[in-house]
């Protein structure tokens, strides 16, 4: 097959894309491409460890308001500075992943030493001094985190790196996302509890003693078990894309031409960066990721202060309470959306599954505007269900999808660049954070919302609190899945391009 008609595979128009799907042709995973369970627990622990981290650093900022007293947009900006720098530091670290070479492989000393330093950093991040200024508070937090990201980055690109390589086959990738998702999503369940944890008087003084000590359990953790991936998973391209023969059996590797040697340094790093952000299938899976990750983790702070002012009047301990059960009902709906949609996206398609999972977000959250109700809190928990299906889905789906781009991009570039192309789609996951964070203290402010009130805020600023809490994460989904209409990748041209591939260069 040649170059021009490889090329063919990604320029098909949207009518042949469509009967694809509509007649889709299946294939059985083989034995060698299939992963073992235990392997893919252990991918999916770096999962737990990645979900956690970024949990723990978003759902404890609150305390900087609830318990210095800071203003919710400084709070807001100490979320999104930081994650600015991701920009050039994820892309950075995924072009180095790709291109090392070490008897260790590509990604796993990466892992190893990324979550030992990110751990210890997040320990001391939190142990902020007492009785100093707002500005004082303001600049050690946005240093220390900056530290933190830099160190986060070191483990979660490579990590993610190496689970797009795990496997060549289409459904087992699917498997693979679904397990880590699930083994992730663990994390939901224990950090919905964190405000309730460091406000919790049995155990602490104060709030911001409960941090400190909440940090120091989360670092810890992070250590011991973030460098299990490192030990126990291996990687089938071990060599950097300028060795890609090294790779291959002695029996394929006479049937390979030299690939030419890449440039080095800062100018083939952007050039990569670049043809990154070019490559039209990967944006589309950036462009929803960021839209549905985005309008989830707006609200998802948000919401706290709905439950607390609105539901609750100002009872911070029961609104705290009853958030961290929706938290836990959520991570819970979250394993069966996991499971469901895996098994779904092998009969319809991955693209299909995708509008299914996230309609049923759209109507989980217009069914706040009637549950989120004074009179009956118990109904807090009737809309979180069909929430889980967004990330749930979202997060199964697009994993396996960006992997079935990194063999389209390898058969057009030659390259295997994973760690770019997570790299810089965490990067888009990050910026949906830091855009929710940022945005989310400015919206507050907006609609009046004063902390000294307690309870006794305005109609209007809960009125208007209620409405941004719904509204930006159906329009974010719903234009999210307009994007995905038109992505190309379905599981006859994802065979195709893989029997084009090991003609190419042979199996790893």
């Amino acid at each position: 097959m040649s170059l021009t008609e490889n090329r063919k595979l990604l320029a098909e128009d949207n009518a042949g894309a469509e009967s694809s799907i509509k007649h889709p042709a299946h294939y059985e995973t083989a034995e060698q491409d299939k992963i073992s369970l235990a392997q893919k627990l252990i991918y999916g622990l770096g999962g737990f460890v990645n979900n956690l981290l970024g949990a723990a650093i978003g759902g404890m900022s609150i305390v900087l308001n609830l318990g210095l007293g800071m203003n919710p947009a400084l709070v807001g900006l100490l979320g999104a500075i930081p994650r600015l720098t991701d920009a050039l530091t994820d892309p950075l670290m995924g072009y180095i992943s790709d291109h090392t070479k070490s008897r260790w492989g590509r990604r796993r000393p990466y892992i190893f030493f990324g979550a030992i330093a990110a751990g210890i950093v997040f320990m001391l991040l939190w142990q902020l001094p007492e009785g100093k200024s707002e500005n004082y508070y303001f600049w050690f937090f946005l240093i220390g985190s900056i530290i933190f990201y830099l160190a986060y980055t070191v483990f979660a690109t490579p990590w993610v790196a190496l689970g797009y390589e795990l496997t060549p086959d289409y459904h087992e990738r699917t498997r693979l996302m679904g397990v880590q998702n699930f083994m992730g999503q663990m994390a939901y369940l224990v950090s919905p509890w964190f405000l309730w944890i460091m406000q919790y008087d049995l155990l602490f003084d104060d709030i911001m003693i409960g941090a400190k000590w909440l940090a120091v359990a989360v670092g810890i953790f992070t250590i011991c078990i973030g460098i299990l991936p490192a030990i126990f998973l291996k990687e089938r391209f071990k060599k950097a894309p300028a060795d890609p023969i090294a790779t291959l059996p002695n029996n394929t590797k006479e049937n390979v031409p030299s690939p030419a040697e890449p440039q080095a340094g800062l100018r083939d790093f952007f050039q990569g960066f670049v043809a990154t952000l070019q490559f039209s299938p990967f944006l589309k899976l950036c462009a929803a990721t960021f839209l549905v990750f985005n309008g989830f983790m707006l609200v998802s702070s948000f919401q706290f202060y709905v439950i607390i002012y609105y539901v609750f009047s100002g009872n911070q301990s029961l609104g705290a309470e009853y958030a961290g059960w929706v938290g836990t009902l959520s991570a819970i709906s979250t394993f069966c959306v996991i499971f469901i949609i895996t098994r779904l996206s092998t009969q319809i398609g991955k693209r299909r599954a995708f509008f299914i999972s996230t309609g049923i977000s759209v109507f989980g959250y217009c069914l706040k505007w009637f549950c989120y109700s004074p009179e009956y809190p118990l109904l807090l928990l009737l809309p979180a269900p069909f929430i889980a299906f967004g990330l749930g889905g979202l997060f199964t789906l697009m994993g396996s999808m960006i992997a079935d781009v990194c063999d389209l991009d390898e058969l057009q570039t030659g390259e295997r660049r994973e760690g770019m192309f997570g790299s810089i789609y965490w990067w888009v996951v990050k910026l949906g954070m830091a855009a929710a964070i940022a945005t989310g203290g400015f919206i507050l402010n907006a609609t009046g919302f004063d902390v000294a009130l307690g309870g006794e805020q305005a109609a209007s600023t809960l009125l208007s609190m209620r409405i941004f809490d719904i509204v930006i994460p159906v329009i974010a989904s719903l234009i999210a899945i307009g994007a995905i209409a038109s992505y190309p990748i379905t599981e006859e041209k994802a065979h195709q391009v893989r029997l084009a591939l090991e003609e190419k260069r042979g199996t790893p």
